[in-house]
């Protein structure tokens, strides 16, 4: 009975061929299964995210509810996005019969394939391999809400709120920041976690911006992947490649024969883009791994068009235009980028 009770204990803390429990219940870690087990921590987490008494709350993947039951006393109502059916049931119990048990509604699914409803803020330590989607899943909400404060994996959380010249400023930085202002609250430890992670963690704070920059979210992106994907080499250098020339010459061919207006790419504020083409694959670190290339797009140095090509001239003639032949992608502001886009669309030329 001794050796039993102590089996049964060991289990409980998370010991015994690698499992880990909470509630009688075991974690995935391919799941991204890491559960909030400081108080502290998770009372600091709510109160940075400055909850009102009225509001609506999305949280995803509540597990076994310790950050739920924060949220359930500080808001009006929490709606918790849940895909493992033993967690589901694990929170209907454990709230069953509280005084916060009619505040609570659970949604059974995947969260990048369900329709979220209306809500005012998002608070959630999310499974990190979801975090690119996710974020645009979320910057995509119509109506926009007000806030979301997540918990990411460190590295992809510092990408989110890198600036210009940084080392880790990237594709991934400059689409959610034309999207909303972003900021870093607090850098989380591993060992906050059960089972810990193999890497820390960040609580960032998203806010969409209102209103959204007039510009088309095609053309932003298509853009800006191009211009990352040699982020440290000089905009002359990565618009004079072939293979770039010849899907803006292909873009440029086919607006001229539909007669469209060259200033069609603006005006639209609609986020309609596929919000799992809007980061690279790379910057996707979900995986608790890092990667520190900047391209996912086969762009090698001697792949460029021979000197004298009419559209090539073209091309450069824009970047001169605006001073940008010498700069880098790594450098450029919000504002560069706009800028560089009205060019390039005034001259005929589109990246959707």
């Amino acid at each position: 009975m001794a050796g039993g009770k102590m089996k049964k204990e060991k289990l409980a803390r998370g010991g015994g061929a690698g499992s880990h429990f909470q509630g009688g219940i075991p974690f995935h870690k391919s799941k991204g299964q890491h559960i909030l087990k400081n108080p502290m921590l998770v009372d600091s987490i709510v109160q940075k995210s400055g909850i009102k008494s009225t509001d609506i709350i999305l949280e995803i993947g509540p597990g076994t509810g310790n950050l739920t039951k924060k949220l359930l006393e500080a808001g009006k109502m929490v709606i918790a996005v849940e895909l493992d059916s033993r967690m589901v049931l694990e929170l209907q119990r454990r709230f069953q019969g509280t005084p916060h048990s009619h505040k609570l509604k659970v949604i059974e699914g995947d969260v990048l394939k369900c329709d979220l409803p209306y809500f005012d803020i998002c608070v959630a330590n999310i499974p990190y391999q979801i975090s690119s989607p996710l974020t645009f899943k979320l910057l995509a909400h119509r109506p926009a809400f007000r806030c979301a404060v997540i918990m990411y994996q460190r590295e992809f959380a510092m990408r989110l709120v890198a600036q210009p010249g940084d080392n880790l400023y990237c594709r991934l930085s400059v689409n959610t920041q034309l999207l909303a202002r972003v900021s870093h609250l607090l850098k989380v430890g591993k060992n906050n976690f059960r089972p810990p992670p193999k890497v820390d963690s960040s609580v960032v704070r998203i806010e969409p911006r209102k209103p959204l920059p007039p510009v088309s979210f095609k053309e932003w992106d298509g853009l800006v992947r191009i211009c990352f994907n040699r982020k440290n080499k000089t905009l002359g250098s990565i618009f004079r490649q072939k293979s770039v020339l010849t899907l803006l010459e292909k873009n440029y061919k086919t607006v001229q024969a539909l007669q469209l207006p060259l200033n069609d790419a603006s005006g639209n504020t609609d986020i309609d883009m596929d919000v799992s083409k809007m980061v690279d694959g790379d910057e996707d670190l979900g995986t608790e791994m890092g990667d520190d290339r900047d391209d996912d797009m086969e762009m090698e140095d001697g792949d460029a068009v021979a000197e004298g090509s009419e559209f090539k001239e073209k091309i450069l003639n824009v970047l001169r235009q605006g001073d940008f032949e010498d700069k880098r992608s790594s450098k450029l502001t919000q504002q560069e980028f706009l800028y560089l886009l009205s060019l390039f669309n005034k001259a005929g030329i589109h990246f959707s």
